[in-house]
């Protein structure tokens, strides 16, 4: 087996690097599966590893029909962002007030919303979810106003767990609780596993939301230095894992900065934290929105301890209003169930019914195909804007999914005064600083790209771009 992965990692980096090379240009067509099975004389599946190895990096893309062709995100002009190093001195600032400003333009559609992380509403399968709510009255004999379970809806746990076929029947419904919404498992997961004035290590930048989470309960964020493509620095995980009381991360295309921690990464890090008796909160909420072959597995994959916390939801694939979402607990379960009756009793009954049935029939994995596939096509048209219009100096992530972009800019930029342009001008963003406690990322931004692709949109970037080029 290892010798296999190592084989289709080669042929995967052999082409990779003809691409890098400009030997492979944008639009070529790349040798089919059986041509490249017999040009390296491997098996032919050997070479489909291969090319879903290249295909999750966005180099090649797949056209229906018609073969594999190198991506257009293949071609970057721009560099990725810094690796920045954590100072123990550096003052705390809490991004609060910042991430009520940005949050008190949600409602305004007037603006074009490149700030929070939500789908535009034709991303989103509407019409059937209408459909569904009210077969959901029909069938039930309540209409809904009962209570649920306390763990969750029994019909909802059953079509997650067969669902995840990711996790290759490592969960079961009586391992999963129904939540509403990751961030509540996230919460949850905190309470469960900690007590006030502990800490807790998170990536950096790390999601504005998790931080405020960890301030509401008392504890301390610890910021870990975390790489663009590669994930959390594991080595400077280590050195502060014996003085934490859990680990809180994001490795499938994180937010803010878009990467996926390489499947090695992952059996490092719980390795890791097994080693150290750590539990890790696992934020798989994008997970699903991969632009290569396959999903991504969670850390939760690797993990026999019980020590991985692996939380998710439709939030922002499907339905973000309905506040559907659920966590493997692992050894703490029963901490969460406790914590689940003093906090909500139990769910919505009809949401989890409505979800439960677009699982059983196979309506999310076709509504995911399309949602794929209008992020991808999304991502390769910001990219391509980011390069056209903004400073040649600029650095932007390679997000492998999800629908998040991180720019970091001139340092003599600083975004929240470029928020306040943007404003004026009818859009927005999300500064730098939400991401961090400390004074730092003042000249980063994230932009969401899960939006209909507009005309406006395209003038919106062209006119955000040159606010920066005229800050410098």
């Amino acid at each position: 087996m290892k010798t296999k992965e190592v084989l289709y990692l080669k042929i995967a980096r052999s082409i990779e690097d003809q691409i890098q090379a400009d030997s492979l240009k944008l639009g070529d067509k790349i040798p089919s599966v059986r041509s490249a099975q017999k040009l390296y004389n491997v098996s032919l599946n050997t070479i489909k590893q291969a090319y879903l190895e290249l295909e999750s990096r966005s180099l090649i893309e797949a056209r229906p029909k018609n073969g594999y062709y190198v991506s257009k995100s293949a071609q970057r002009k721009l560099d990725l962002p810094s690796v920045t190093k954590i100072k123990a001195s550096s003052r705390e600032q809490s991004p609060q007030d910042l991430v009520d400003k940005v949050f008190g333009a949600i409602a305004n559609k007037d603006v074009t919303q490149f700030a929070l992380g939500i789908p535009g509403q034709n991303f989103l399968p509407v019409a059937k979810l209408n459909k569904g709510i009210i077969n959901a009255v029909r069938e039930r004999n309540d209409g809904g106003t009962l209570y649920e379970p306390v763990q969750g809806n029994e019909q909802l746990r059953h079509e997650i767990a067969k669902w995840t076929l990711v996790l290759s029947g490592k969960i079961t419904e009586e391992d999963l609780v129904i939540t509403s919404g990751t961030m509540n498992a996230i919460f949850n997961a905190l309470m469960a596993v900690t007590k006030p004035g502990d800490g807790v290590a998170v990536e950096s930048p790390v999601y504005f939301g998790i931080l405020q989470a960890i301030q509401v309960l008392g504890l301390r964020a610890v910021e870990v230095p975390t790489h663009p493509v590669y994930g959390v620095d594991l080595d400077a995980l280590k050195k502060v894992l014996p003085g934490i009381a859990a680990c809180c991360f994001v490795t499938n295309f994180n937010n803010p900065m878009g990467f996926l921690m390489p499947e090695d990464n992952k059996k490092a890090l719980v390795e890791l934290i097994t080693q150290y008796n750590v539990p890790l909160i696992e934020d798989d909420l994008y997970g699903n929105l991969y632009f290569g072959g396959e999903r991504p597995k969670p850390c939760k994959f690797y993990d026999e301890a019980g020590l991985v916390i692996w939380c998710a939801s439709v939030s922002k694939s499907m339905a973000p209003g309905y506040r559907v979402g659920w966590v493997a607990p692992g050894q703490f379960k029963e901490r969460i169930i406790r914590q689940k009756i003093a906090q909500t009793v139990c769910t919505p009954s009809l949401y989890s019914d409505v979800i439960a049935h677009f699982l059983r029939y196979g309506r999310f994995d076709h509504h995911l195909r399309n949602f794929r596939n209008k992020l991808f096509a999304n991502y390769l048209q910001i990219q391509r804007a980011i390069e056209d219009y903004f400073p040649d100096n600029t650095k932007v992530s390679q997000p492998k999914g999800g629908f998040m972009l991180w720019l970091e800019l001139d340092k003599r930029i600083c975004t929240e005064d470029l928020y306040d342009q943007a404003w004026v001008r009818k859009m927005n963003f999300a500064p730098g600083r939400m991401f961090t406690q400390h004074n730092q990322y003042n000249n980063c931004m994230r932009l969401n790209y899960a939006m209909e692709w507009t005309d406006r949109v395209e003038n919106d970037l062209k006119i955000l771009g040159k606010l920066v080029k005229n800050s410098i």
